[in-house]
């Protein structure tokens, strides 16, 4: 007699009865709080049901790690741009500061930056900050990196468009 073989969504359900509690605890140890790591065991396994069923392999918990790795890198970004971002507020006399929604706009848009700077070769994404932060002409980044001057025009368009690419 054979046997059918599961179905992807019963292969994912028995993916997640063996291995989310491994899952949250390990995301636990990691960011200290029960909370946060059932947030990210219940993400991580969202991702996986973006993929093909078939690209789960032979080793689930090394998948589910390298994910969860992510989201925690993603994480950990939101947290020290939020940081940073808090940080110039207070900066500000109270009457300038933005109100709580406005606030919270800006916060989004800033991680939407952060993530497609993140998506740029790392040159680009170093130019543009050398020139967005830091303050660097053109030609002082190009010394500073070891790079032509139209090389550096070239990463700071790229860097330009896919910030505009998100308004």
């Amino acid at each position: 007699m054979a046997f059918a073989e599961p179905s992807a969504e019963q292969h994912l359900h028995s993916l997640y009865e063996r291995h989310h509690g491994w899952l949250q605890q390990w995301l636990r140890g990691r960011l200290g709080n029960a909370w946060d790591a059932a947030d990210l065991a219940q993400d991580t396994f969202l991702r996986l049901l973006r993929r093909p069923p078939g690209d789960i392999g032979e080793r689930p918990r090394a998948l589910l790690t390298h994910i969860a790795k992510g989201l925690l890198v993603d994480r950990w970004r939101r947290q020290e741009i939020e940081r940073a971002y808090l940080e110039a507020l207070a900066a500000l006399p109270g009457e300038q500061a933005p109100g709580p929604e406005a606030r919270e706009l800006i916060l989004e848009t800033l991680e939407r930056i952060d993530a497609a700077l993140g998506e740029l070769p790392p040159l680009t994404r170093e130019a543009f900050l050398l020139s967005q932060l830091d303050g660097l002409t053109y030609p002082a980044i190009a010394e500073r990196l070891g790079l032509s001057l139209a090389t550096v025009k070239r990463y700071m368009r790229a860097a330009f468009i896919a910030c505009l690419s998100l308004a």
